[in-house]
């Protein structure tokens, strides 16, 4: 069985290398949002015309990540949102409570700084890793029943 897994959250880190990597030999298909900061951030006015205000800027380009987004969390089994140090992610407490509310296996990825913060969004995940290759680890034990040495 191919496990269709989304890589959601922060994107100043290679944590979604590290799990790709990690997952090698695994029967794992993986998606992610477009993690190019600037081409996420100007898809809406470079296909749909320009916006003088920032507000409709941001808003073209939201709408058209969404249409991307809401497609790769529903044909996802597993969702996997990572919470980082640099930024508050809104978009990526967003996507948990989208996958959540889709009945998706959600995973949620951050460090121990955040358990507070996030207390209601571990909530609804299945499962809460502070390191990548603890996801790397899960998803060898759904797919084979493995443990780790």
């Amino acid at each position: 069985m191919t496990l269709k897994v989304y890589l959601s959250g922060e994107i100043h880190t290679d944590w979604r290398e590290q799990i790709v990597e990690g997952a090698k030999g695994l029967d794992v298909a993986f998606d992610a949002p477009v993690t190019d900061h600037d081409a996420s951030d100007d898809c809406g006015v470079r296909i749909l015309g320009s916006e003088d205000q920032k507000f409709w800027h941001d808003h073209k380009g939201a709408k058209l990540n969404a249409i991307r987004t809401r497609k790769a969390i529903a044909d996802a089994d597993v969702v996997v949102v990572r919470f980082g140090e640099k930024y508050k992610q809104w978009n990526a407490a967003f996507d948990a409570g989208y996958a959540s509310a889709l009945g998706k296996s959600l995973i949620v990825l951050h460090g121990a700084d955040h358990q507070h913060a996030l207390k209601e969004v571990d909530a609804a995940a299945l499962a809460v890793a502070e390191d990548p290759i603890q996801v790397v680890q899960m998803l060898r034990y759904v797919l084979s029943g493995a443990l780790p040495d």
